[in-house]
Formats: C-alpha cells, sequence, structure tokens
C-alpha cells in the first residue's frame, strides 16, 4: 500500500499533484515496494472528490477501484465521532444530524480535504460512486462493510478478481474494527426515522445501479419481519 499510510495520499484530490504524472507518483508513494503485482492507494476523500476519477484515468489509465461502503447511517455516526475526537464538531450527536438534515455547515478546506459535517451527504453513495464507475467501468468493484468481515469468500473474491493470492484467507479477529460507533450515544427512536428516510431514495438507486439488495436494507426488512 501508498506510504505514508498516515495521513492518506490523497493524491488525486489535487490537480497539481495529479498533474505530476505516474512516475513521480510511483516514486513518492512506492519506493518501498520491489516486485509487488499490484500497488494499493487508500483515500477516503477520493469518493467525493467529483474530480478525482478524471484525474485518476488520465494518470492511471486502467486500474482497479475497490469501494467499500457501509450502512449510510451508522457511517454518519462513526463520521461524528472521528469530528468530534479530532477537535472539529462540539455539538452533540442528536443536534449535528438534525441539523444536517436541514442545512449544510461552513468548514476550512485549508483545514481538511473534505468537510468533516458532510455526515448525511457522504452517505448518498451513488451521487459520488457514479463517476468512478463511468470512468473505470467493469474494473470497479464495490464491497459491504457487513459482508467483507462477516464472510472470508469475499476477501478471496476480491483478491482473485485482482489478480493475486486468490487462496488468502485472514486469520480470524486478526482484523482492526473501528470503535467510534460503539463509543457513540444512540440515536433517539425519532431521529433514527427520519434518517431511513433520508436515505431511503439513494439507498434504492443505489441498489437499482448495483442490481442487488443492500445489506442495511436486508437487515432492516428483516428486523420488521421479526
Amino acid at each position: 500500500m501508498a506510504q505514508p499510510a498516515r495521513p492518506e495520499p490523497k493524491v488525486f484530490c489535487s490537480e497539481e499533484k495529479s498533474a505530476r504524472g505516474p512516475e513521480w507518483y510511483r516514486a513518492t508513494y512506492f519506493g518501498h515496494a520491489h516486485g509487488e503485482h499490484i500497488l494499493g492507494d487508500k483515500s477516503t476523500s477520493y469518493l467525493e472528490d467529483p474530480a478525482a476519477p478524471g484525474r485518476a484515468r488520465t494518470m492511471l489509465g486502467r486500474a482497479f477501484v475497490v469501494a467499500l461502503l457501509r450502512d449510510p447511517v451508522r457511517r454518519a455516526v462513526s463520521n461524528w465521532r472521528f469530528s468530534t475526537d479530532n477537535g472539529f464538531e462540539t455539538r452533540p450527536l442528536a443536534q449535528a444530524l438534525e441539523t444536517n438534515l436541514r442545512e449544510q455547515r461552513d468548514w476550512d478546506p485549508e483545514r481538511t480535504s473534505v468537510s468533516p459535517f458532510a455526515y448525511l451527504e457522504r452517505g448518498r453513495y451513488l451521487d459520488h460512486l457514479g463517476p468512478w464507475l463511468d470512468a473505470f467501468g467493469d474494473s470497479t468493484s464495490v464491497l459491504f462493510t457487513d459482508e467483507l468481515v462477516g464472510d472470508e469468500t469475499v476477501i478471496a473474491d476480491l483478491y482473485a478478481w485482482l489478480g493475486v493470492d486468490a487462496g488468502f484467507r485472514p486469520r480470524r479477529g486478526e482484523g482492526r474494527v473501528n470503535a467510534s460507533e460503539s463509543q457513540a450515544p444512540a440515536l433517539p427512536a425519532g431521529l433514527l426515522a427520519e434518517l431511513r428516510d433520508y436515505f431511503e431514495a439513494p439507498d434504492r438507486a443505489l441498489a437499482d445501479r448495483l442490481g442487488r439488495t443492500l445489506p442495511w436494507a436486508a437487515e432492516a426488512a428483516e428486523g420488521e419481519e421479526r
């Protein structure tokens, strides 16, 4: 993977860096790599930067794109916790999300590459995935966190698709789990219902585009049946 791992490279969020070309990109972020079959760059900001797919396509040509998505409500809670822990957010969880249902909060692009307050907008996944799907087509794979951590064959299928070790299996208990959600207060039932309504149409559009049921939608349906 590209180094430095933290902070993320975010090369394709920058017009100036993207214009430096693939040789600079390889030398700057992959100088430690020798003979690897696949090189990877993980930068979460790429998903919501509409210019990033075009820049990546221009610099790299063909590339594999892997998008990892999760329940947008749970993602919003985790996002709030991250913004709180890093000193961007001072409002309680419920207030921050209730306000975000009505309006967008200003932010300082000199401090962060994307808004630390876009808790809900960031979960409208198809709005952000569209340019990547258009730019990279069949070389784009969309995965879901719940399936990735719950079914080891998902990783095996991903490795096979990438053309690397399809026999790889992670050892159980080895992966790190983001604890930010569990450390956040619970959402009031009324607000949770509002958030589900907010994401209902975007989730349906994403499911239609991908041609599959979203794991969190299936989980909600099972809960209603019980």
